[in-house]
């Protein structure tokens, strides 16, 4: 959510912002509508004044035994006319907050401009790529070991779902429990087991209602999956003002995560790179205002410590303004190699939000001995994503007999296994 003060003061450094992120000027509607809204309140406030001083006059009226029915009249028609103003002023208020609602987060100097990812900046790059004779997609791979099903997933649940058995079904557990550890007892993060399903508030603060409802998948009875537990982690500091020297908070959590990936028809069909379910380490941090820049490094380079760790080839990069999230000032996002596409895929997203969602949310600080308070800001990332992780982990460990070596910092979590064989079929 955007500050309307700022929009007042300077709207076109607002259309500007906004124009980077190839959205047409809006600062006179929002003006506009504010203005009504403003003005419906000054109305308000004359009638409710009014209102008393006629309330007034009725009881002197009254203790000198004099007739009040004009004054009765009048307060009759002050009531009425209040109750229109109110629900007036409710619609305006509504309007104005939809229409910044609607809008997405200003993108920070730095940031390149750009219309899509072909405008995005490589930063750094950490590995090499390993040289393999006859590299496989995940899925190949997972197949012939008989441990990746996604026949028999498809049957319960239809498409862009996957079925792991066996050590396939155990390294997937192993990677999060691999990254909670190193994010709890090396970052310093507190680990959040966090509920799966949020109410409308939750959803709003983190930018993912109203804009992006088709995106999740919502319950009969009101509640939304989470897509990702940036959302209610972010949201435990919603509705609360917080002490400035208790911040910068950083909590993580391994979670399921549900999205429709509605508009990603004929994208990543096969395997399991895009699934309407799958599980994520995230990562989130609450900074005071003057925090939020160092913060953001900082969450990148434990995604990345991650990555380095399991010896995989990464680099990354900053996304510019048409390619960034609704929520975002600024984002880094990382990489990892995967020789089955000869490319690099996104395993985690690094975002600094600024004071956008703590608006939506209403989450602040104080610094001790101040009265005033300041908009906190929020970061989120992903710490990374478990099944990627797993892709990144089968295609590069993948020997020539088809068996898949197993990181070392992962054995521990195997209870010792060292390397992937095929499935030993029934007879």
């Amino acid at each position: 959510m955007h500050d309307i003060r700022l929009i007042r003061e300077n709207p076109e450094a607002f259309d500007a912002a906004m124009a980077r992120r190839g959205i047409a000027p809006v600062a006179a509607e929002i003006l506009k509508a504010d203005a009504a809204w403003r003005a419906t309140q000054t109305s308000m406030q004359e009638g409710q004044a009014r209102r008393n001083e006629v309330s007034k006059l009725v009881g002197e009226a009254k203790r000198k035994g004099e007739s009040a029915d004009a004054l009765m009249a009048e307060m009759a028609t002050l009531k009425e006319n209040l109750a229109a103003l109110e629900e007036k002023a409710r619609l305006e208020e509504e309007t104005l907050k939809n229409l910044l609602a609607g809008l997405p987060n200003r993108q920070a100097s730095d940031v390149p401009d750009g219309k899509d990812e072909t405008s995005n900046v490589e930063i750094r790059r950490h590995g090499a790529p390993p040289t393999m004779n006859a590299p496989r997609q995940h899925f190949e791979i997972g197949e012939s070991l008989g441990l990746m099903d996604f026949e028999t997933a498809a049957k319960l649940s239809g498409a862009r779902f996957t079925l792991l058995r066996g050590s396939l079904a155990r390294l997937e557990r192993a990677l999060g429990n691999f990254m909670l550890d190193t994010h709890t007892g090396e970052h310093g993060y507190t680990e959040i087991s966090p509920p799966l399903l949020v109410r409308d508030a939750a959803v709003f603060g983190t930018g993912n209602l109203p804009k992006f409802a088709e995106d999740l998948f919502q319950t009969t009875n009101g509640f939304w999956l989470i897509p990702t537990a940036e959302v209610p982690l972010t949201n435990m500091v919603g509705e609360s003002i917080l002490n400035a020297e208790d911040l910068p908070l950083r909590f993580t959590a391994k979670t399921a995560c549900f999205r429709s990936e509605a508009g990603s028809a004929g994208k990543d069909t096969r395997g399991m790179l895009r699934q309407h379910q799958f599980y994520k380490v995230e990562l989130v941090s609450i900074t005071a205002p003057d925090q939020s820049e160092a913060e953001h490094e900082r969450m990148t380079a434990c995604a990345e410590n991650i990555l380095k760790k399991l010896g995989l080839a990464f680099r990354t990069i900053v996304l510019c303004t048409g390619d960034a999230g609704f929520c975002s000032r600024k984002t880094y996002d990382i990489e990892v190699w995967l020789p089955g596409q000869n490319t690099y895929r996104e395993i985690s997203s690094c975002s600094n939000c600024w004071d956008f969602q703590a608006r939506r949310m209403n989450a602040r600080c104080r610094a001790k001995g101040e009265k005033a308070t300041n908009f906190v800001h929020t970061l989120n990332g992903s710490g990374i994503a478990i099944g990627r992780a797993l892709i990144a982990v089968l295609e590069n460990y993948l020997q020539p007999d088809g068996s898949v070596v197993i990181p070392d910092v992962l054995r521990p979590y195997m209870g010792g296994l060292e390397v992937i064989q095929a499935a030993v079929k029934a007879s």
